[in-house]
C-alpha cells in the first residue's frame, strides 16, 4: 500500500473498532483508535502471517499485551479477510468469539490471553526465545502495548531479560496515547523518558509519530535491521484520534462513543479494504520427535532421598525421552534441582534470574509454540507470579510449575522461605492439576506424567531427604491416592501428603501398639482429589484426621472436604495444619512446633477415638 492507502486502512481501523463497540455497548474504542495507524503500517507492510494456517512455523507472531484494545485486533482479522462484518459486530456478545479481551481459547491467531497488563511482553519474550533459541526460524515477534502498562515491574523484568538474551527478533511497539483509565499517565507524552529507561536495559530505541504512516513504515524496517538487541518504538499518538469530540480527552476510557454514527461520519465512512498480508517464509518445524521409551530414575525401598532430587533426576531423564521438553529456573537451580536438566540438555535450559513473573511469562510464551515447559523455583516465590499463573489458565497454557522448600519442613531459613500458601493457591487456579509426592519414585512417575497433561500443573517438592516408600514400578494415576495402612477395624484415617505421609506413618505405629487401628491414606494428587477413597474411608472409619505442611486454608483439609459437598453426610473431620507464624528452628522442631509431627497426629488420633494410653 502507498502512503494514502495505508492512511485510509487506518481510518477503516477506527472506524470498525468504533462500530464494534457501539454494536456491544461496552468496550475501549478511544485506545483502539490511538494504535490504528500503527496497527494499519504493520498488518500491510510487515507482518508475514497465513491467517490459514496459523500454526505455521514461520509466521510471524503478533501479542497485543493492551487486550482492551480488542476492537482493533479484531478490525485487522477482518482487514486480512480472517473474519467478515458480521462476525465484528458479535463483539463481547454471548458466544461470540471476539471476546472483550482476546484469548487463544476461542481465536487461533491469539497468542496468549491479555488485559490483565504488562503481561503481554514478558510472554512475548518467551516466544521470542522459541524462536531466536529453539527453532531458528526467522519469524519476528511483534508485541503492542500502552504507555500505562509500563508503570508494571513485570514490563521491565521482560525489558531485561530480552536484552541479556540478544531478543533482535522482538519488537515492541508502545502506543504512547498520554490517557489512561483515570487521567494522564505517569509520563504523558514524553517519549525520551521512556527511551532513557529502555535503553537503560540495553534496547534500540526509536521514537516516532504515531500518526505519521510513513514514519511508522521506517521505524519498523530499522528495527528489523537492529542486531543483537530488542527494538522499542516509541509511537507518540492520541487517544481517540480522529474524533474532535473524543481525541485526547479524559473521561472517555473503556466506553462507547457517545455519537457513533457521527464519529463514523466524521471518520470518512465505512471502508471495506483488504490486506494481502505478507506470507511467511518457509520453515519447518525444529521440535525434536519423542522417544518411544522413558527409563525413570529408580530409588530402593528404605533410602533417604529428597524429593527435589528425585525431580531434578526425573527431569532430566524426561529431557532425554522426549525432545520437546524445555526447563527454565529463577536462579535456584542448586536448589530446586533443575540444574540436573541444565547439565544434560544446556540448550533447552533457560536461566530467568530472580524474576518470577518473566520465568512464568516465558513458560506461558515457549508453550504457546508447543513446547513442554517445567518452571521451577521456591514454592513460596510463586506468589509473585500468580497473576501469569491466573493469566495462563485463560490461555488454556499447558505448563508446569514445580514448587520447592514448601512448609516449614525446609527448617531454619524462616517463614520467608516457607511455601505455605502453595497449594490454596494453586488449587483455585481454573483446570489445575496439584500434585504433592512423598518419596522419590512417586515424584519421578509423576513427574513424568505431567508431561503429558493439559492446562497448569503444578508439582510441590520438599527440601529434606525422605524414606522411599513405594517401588519403582508403583504407578500414581493423577486424581489418585495411596493406601497405605488398611483394616478392617480401622478407628480413624489419617490423610497425609508429601513429608506428613512420614509423620503419619509413625504415629499409627505408635498407636498400633496400643491396640488402636487407623488408616493412612497418601493424598498425592491434591487436585483433582480420590472422593471415592475418601468417602469409603469415611464410611468405614467414621473419622477423618488431615495433616498438612500449609497453611488451614485451602489445602489438603479443604481438599478433602470438597469430596463431601454433594449432599452426603460429612463426616467428623479434624484438620492439622500450620496456624501460627514460624521462625527458624530445625525441620523436626518446626513440625512439632506447627502440631503436625507423629507426636502431634498420635495426641489427636487419641482424643478422637477416646482413648489414652496406659504406659
Amino acid at each position: 500500500m502507498d502512503t494514502a492507502e495505508l492512511v485510509e486502512l487506518g481510518q477503516q481501523l477506527r472506524v470498525d473498532s468504533v462500530r464494534a463497540a457501539d454494536a456491544a455497548g461496552s468496550g475501549h474504542p478511544t485506545s483502539s483508535m490511538s494504535a490504528a495507524d500503527l496497527m494499519a503500517v504493520l498488518l500491510a507492510h510487515h507482518l508475514r502471517y497465513d491467517f490459514d494456517r496459523p500454526a505455521h512455523p514461520g509466521n510471524d507472531r503478533f501479542v497485543l499485551s493492551k487486550g482492551h484494545a480488542s476492537p482493533l485486533l479484531y478490525a485487522a482479522y477482518k482487514a486480512a479477510g480472517a473474519i467478515d462484518d458480521a462476525e465484528l459486530l458479535t463483539f463481547r456478545m454471548l458466544d461470540s468469539r471476539l471476546e472483550g479481551h482476546p484469548t487463544p481459547q476461542r481465536l487461533p491467531w491469539v497468542e496468549t490471553a491479555t488485559g490483565s497488563l504488562g503481561q503481554g511482553l514478558p510472554v512475548g519474550v518467551g516466544i521470542a526465545l522459541s524462536g531466536k533459541r529453539l527453532e531458528r526460524t526467522g519469524y519476528r515477534v511483534w508485541v503492542l502495548c500502552g504507555d500505562s502498562e509500563l508503570a508494571e515491574g513485570s514490563v521491565w523484568e521482560a525489558a531485561e531479560h530480552a536484552a541479556y538474551e540478544h531478543l533482535d527478533n522482538l519488537t515492541l511497539i508502545v502506543d504512547v496515547n498520554r490517557l489512561g483509565q483515570r487521567g494522564p499517565t505517569r509520563h504523558g507524552h514524553d517519549l525520551d523518558a521512556y527511551a532513557r529507561r529502555f535503553r537503560a536495559f540495553g534496547w534500540h530505541t526509536v521514537e516516532v509519530d504515531g500518526h505519521d504512516v510513513d514514519a511508522v513504515d521506517r521505524s519498523y524496517s530499522e528495527a528489523a535491521s537492529t542486531h543483537r538487541q530488542p527494538t522499542v518504538i516509541l509511537a507518540r499518538t492520541l487517544k481517540g484520534k480522529g474524533v474532535a469530540s473524543v481525541q485526547d480527552r479524559e473521561g472517555l476510557h473503556g466506553k462507547p462513543l457517545p455519537d457513533a454514527d457521527a464519529a463514523i461520519a466524521e471518520l470518512g465512512g465505512p471502508r471495506d479494504l483488504r490486506v494481502q498480508v505478507r506470507e511467511p517464509v518457509a520453515a519447518r518445524a525444529l521440535h525434536s520427535v519423542r522417544a518411544d521409551h522413558l527409563e525413570l530414575p529408580r530409588y530402593d525401598r528404605g533410602d533417604d532421598v529428597s524429593t527435589r532430587d528425585a525431580f531434578g533426576q526425573a527431569l532430566a531423564t524426561l529431557g532425554s525421552a522426549r525432545g520437546d521438553v524445555v526447563a527454565l529456573d529463577g536462579e535456584v537451580g542448586d536448589s530446586t534441582r533443575a540444574e540436573f536438566f541444565a547439565k544434560e540438555h544446556p540448550d533447552r535450559y533457560f536461566e530467568c534470574y530472580i524474576a518470577e513473573q518473566q520465568l512464568v511469562g516465558a513458560a506461558v510464551g515457549l508453550a504457546a509454540r508447543g513446547w513442554v515447559p517445567y518452571a521451577s523455583t521456591f514454592a513460596a516465590f510463586f506468589t509473585r507470579a500468580y497473576d501469569f499463573i491466573r493469566m495462563a489458565a485463560v490461555s488454556g497454557a499447558g505448563i508446569n510449575l514445580v514448587g520447592s522448600h514448601a512448609g516449614v519442613s525446609i527448617g531454619q531459613d524462616g517463614p520467608s522461605q516457607m511455601g505455605l500458601e502453595d497449594l490454596a493457591m494453586m488449587r483455585a487456579v481454573h483446570g489445575s492439576t496439584v500434585l504433592y509426592p512423598c518419596d522419590a519414585n512417586q515424584t519421578a512417575r509423576l513427574v513424568a506424567t505431567t508431561a503429558g497433561l493439559d492446562g497448569v500443573r503444578y508439582l510441590r517438592t520438599s527440601r529434606g531427604a525422605g524414606p522411599v516408600v513405594y517401588g519403582p514400578d508403583e504407578k500414581f494415576p493423577v486424581g489418585g491416592s495411596k493406601v497405605l495402612r488398611f483394616s478392617s477395624r480401622d478407628r480413624l484415617t489419617v490423610v497425609a501428603a508429601g513429608v506428613t505421609v512420614h509423620e503419619a506413618l509413625a504415629a499409627v505405629d505408635a498407636l498400633d501398639r496400643e491396640g488402636i487401628q487407623v488408616r493412612v491414606i497418601d493424598l498425592y494428587s491434591v487436585k483433582p482429589v480420590d472422593r471415592e477413597t475418601l468417602r469409603q474411608a469415611a464410611e468405614d472409619t467414621g473419622c477423618l484426621l488431615t495433616v498438612e505442611d500449609h497453611h488451614p486454608e485451602g489445602g489438603i483439609g479443604d481438599a478433602v472436604l470438597d469430596a463431601f459437598l454433594d449432599g452426603r453426610p460429612v463426616p467428623r473431620l479434624v484438620r492439622l495444619a500450620v496456624r501460627t507464624m514460624p521462625g527458624s528452628a530445625s525441620p523436626a522442631e518446626q513440625l512439632h512446633a506447627a502440631g503436625i509431627d507423629a507426636e502431634s497426629i498420635a495426641a489427636a488420633g487419641l482424643l478422637l477415638v477416646e482413648t489414652a494410653i496406659v504406659r
